[in-house]
C-alpha cells in the first residue's frame, strides 16, 4: 500500500480511520472531522471505554452521539460507512476492527488513539498513507510514521524516537491527581447502578467487580465510570470522580487534554504534507 500513497480517486473524500472511541480519539476523530476527512473510530474490545459522556463511543449503544456541535453515527457494516465518509453528515463509529476496514480500500490517515499504556506496540505503517500512534510504547519511524507524546506536561509531535514511558500520573482535576480513579483489584464482570453525573460520598460502594466491592476514592460527581455489564481486566479503572463542588460539568464535552492531543495530530499530519489535502479549516474552540 505504501507504494500508492500519492494516489486517491478523483473526487473520492480522504479517509481517517481512528482505533479507539474513548476520549481522546473522540477529540481526534472530530478535529480530522472539521478538517475535512470522512471519519470512521473503531471501538477497541480490549479497553472499555470510562469517560463516556465525553466520547463517541455512546452512539454504539444509542445510535447517535453529538460533542461540541459535531454528530456521531453507529455503522453497522462498509456500505454505510462508505456512504456516511461520502456525505460527511457525521463521524462513523463501529464495532468493526482494523482488518475488516482495510476492505474500505486505500486509507489515507490510521491513527492509534487506543491508549494502551503498556502494551506492545506493532508496525501499521503499511496500512495507510500516513499514521500516527497516540501515547507511550510508539516509536516515530518504527511503529508509525509521526507519534504524539501525550503526557500532559509534555503533550507534542515527535517525528522521531520514542513517546514517554507510561509513568502513573494524571493531569489534576479540582486538586486531585490519580487518586481520584477507583481501579479493578482482579478481572471479572462489573455491576453498577449508577451513572456519570451522580453525586457519590467517600467510600460509597459504586459497584461491584466479581465478588469485591469498588468504592468511591473520595466525595465529588462521576466524571467517568465503565459501562456495567462489562468484563473487566484486572487494574482497569471503572470510575473517577471530580471533587469540585460547584462549576462546570467536567464530565460533559471534550476536555482541554484531549483537544491538545487532537490539535497535535493535525500538526502530525500537516508536517508529513498529508493535511493540506484535505484541510477545510481550523478546529473551532
Amino acid at each position: 500500500m505504501r507504494s500508492e500513497t500519492d494516489f486517491r480517486p478523483t473526487g473520492r473524500v480522504p479517509i481517517a480511520v481512528v482505533l479507539g472511541t474513548n476520549d481522546v480519539a473522540s477529540a481526534v476523530g472530530r478535529a480530522l472531522f472539521l478538517a475535512g476527512y470522512g471519519v470512521v473510530l473503531s471501538r477497541d474490545p480490549a479497553q472499555p471505554v470510562l469517560r463516556r459522556t465525553m466520547a463517541y463511543d455512546v452512539a454504539l449503544d444509542t445510535g447517535i452521539a453529538e460533542l461540541d456541535g459535531v454528530k456521531a453515527r453507529a455503522a453497522d457494516s462498509l456500505v454505510d460507512i462508505l456512504n456516511a465518509c461520502t456525505d460527511r453528515q457525521a463521524i462513523c463509529v463501529t464495532i468493526m476492527e482494523l482488518g475488516e476496514l482495510l476492505c474500505l480500500g486505500l486509507i489515507d490517515v490510521l491513527v492509534d488513539a487506543r491508549m494502551r499504556m503498556r502494551s506492545l506496540k506493532v508496525d501499521i505503517r503499511p496500512f495507510a498513507r500516513a499514521t500516527v500512534g497516540l501515547g507511550p510504547g510508539f516509536s516515530a519511524g518504527r511503529h508509525v510514521d509521526v507519534a504524539i507524546e501525550t503526557a500532559p506536561e509534555a503533550i507534542g509531535v515527535l517525528r522521531a524516537g520514542a513517546t514517554l514511558a507510561a509513568h502513573g500520573r494524571s493531569t489534576p482535576l479540582s486538586g486531585a491527581g490519580r487518586e481520584r480513579f477507583a481501579r479493578a483489584e482482579g478481572a471479572g464482570l462489573w455491576l453498577t447502578a449508577h451513572a456519570i453525573g451522580d453525586q457519590v460520598a467517600a467510600a460509597e460502594v459504586v459497584g461491584w467487580c466479581g465478588e469485591a466491592p469498588v468504592q468511591a476514592p473520595m466525595a465529588g460527581h462521576l466524571r467517568g465510570l465503565v459501562r456495567g455489564g462489562t468484563q473487566v481486566p484486572e487494574g482497569l479503572k471503572l470510575l473517577e470522580v471530580d471533587p469540585a463542588v460547584g462549576g462546570p460539568s467536567s464530565w460533559l464535552g471534550l476536555a482541554e487534554r484531549p483537544r491538545r492531543i487532537a490539535d497535535a495530530v493535525l500538526e502530525a499530519l500537516d508536517t508529513l504534507g498529508t493535511l493540506s489535502t484535505a484541510a477545510a479549516g481550523p478546529v473551532p474552540h
